[in-house]
């Protein structure tokens, strides 16, 4: 078994506060898919929502400019991290995966061992 990252994308801008009813709905369907991992042995850690503000750090200069990458049309909103035997299977994994309802994305990225 290996370990993945999840990196959960949405577009800037695009993301339109919904109804109370809505949110409770989206909040259910993201605990039932994270409950399906964590059943299934997948589920290492979740991780928190990001804020969509930050700083960049860069280089030998240490030259600071806001973040997370404002010219960036998709911004990282979250991550989880995974265990599944494979890359092909972390992604089929994946696939289910709320943000996929909308426009989101999910970036699934092995993590190598130190």
């Amino acid at each position: 078994m290996a370990n993945f990252l999840y990196l959960f994308w949405n577009k800037q801008g695009n993301w339109k506060p919904a109804s109370p009813e809505e949110m409770q709905r989206l909040t259910k369907v993201w605990m039932n898919w994270l409950e399906d991992l964590k059943k299934a042995g997948h589920f290492i850690k979740a991780g928190e929502r990001l804020d969509g503000t930050g700083k960049v750090v860069r280089g030998r200069a240490k030259i600071v400019t806001d973040g997370p990458y404002a010219e960036a049309k998709d911004t990282i909103g979250g991550y989880l991290l995974v265990e599944a035997k494979d890359l092909a299977e972390a992604v089929e994994l994946s696939k289910g995966c709320p943000i996929l309802e909308g426009e989101g994305m999910v970036e699934v990225r092995p993590i190598v061992s130190m």
